[in-house]
């Protein structure tokens, strides 16, 4: 674990995949061809409160939705890249606006299609119930599963290897 802690300590920008990360995989869609997507608020919450510590926030996303775009838009998000299939030229785009390396980006995946990009960065993380391949080769995994406090757990990682955590939480404390 403290390789992990010290490898998280480096983190200045953190990207999530959508679908099966901050969602738990699931597509709806209504009679009129809606897309409907489940996001965790709870999952929110840590990445407003990370955001709030310096910490950039990313999405590179495989499917593009208007959706996506509200929920990222409502969290203060602005690294965003919808309709990526191949994730790799949106990394290195990120990377290079905000003048980072790729050993302060963590990358948190759950299918094949994210393993390009978790081979490059600096901690690579797949959600509990990612696909096998991903969690073989993520440096670590949450406990829970995407759409379910997969990204808050990988907020609070961030914030408690950065000693981050003990003055968000103060907030509501006190």
């Amino acid at each position: 674990m403290q390789d992990i802690l010290t490898k998280a300590a480096k983190i200045r920008l953190v990207i999530f995949d959508v679908d099966g990360v901050l969602t738990d995989g699931s597509l709806f869609y209504g009679d009129d061809g809606q897309e409907y997507k489940a996001f965790n608020s709870k999952d929110g919450h840590g990445m407003v409160m990370l955001r709030d510590c310096g910490i950039r926030i990313g999405i590179i996303t495989g499917r593009s939705s208007e959706v996506v775009r509200i929920r990222m838009a409502s969290l203060g998000v602005e690294q965003v890249y919808q309709g990526q299939k191949d994730k790799l030229p949106a990394y290195e785009q990120m990377k290079s606006d905000l003048g980072l390396t790729d050993e302060q980006v963590a990358y948190v995946g759950d299918d094949v299609v994210d393993l390009p990009v978790m081979s490059r960065v600096g901690l690579s993380i797949a959600v509990a119930d990612a696909h096998e391949l991903v969690c073989e080769k993520a440096d670590w995994r949450t406990l829970a599963g995407g759409g379910k406090g997969a990204a808050r757990e990988v907020c609070e990682l961030l914030m408690r290897a950065q000693g981050l955590y003990d003055g968000q939480m103060r907030h509501y404390l006190s």
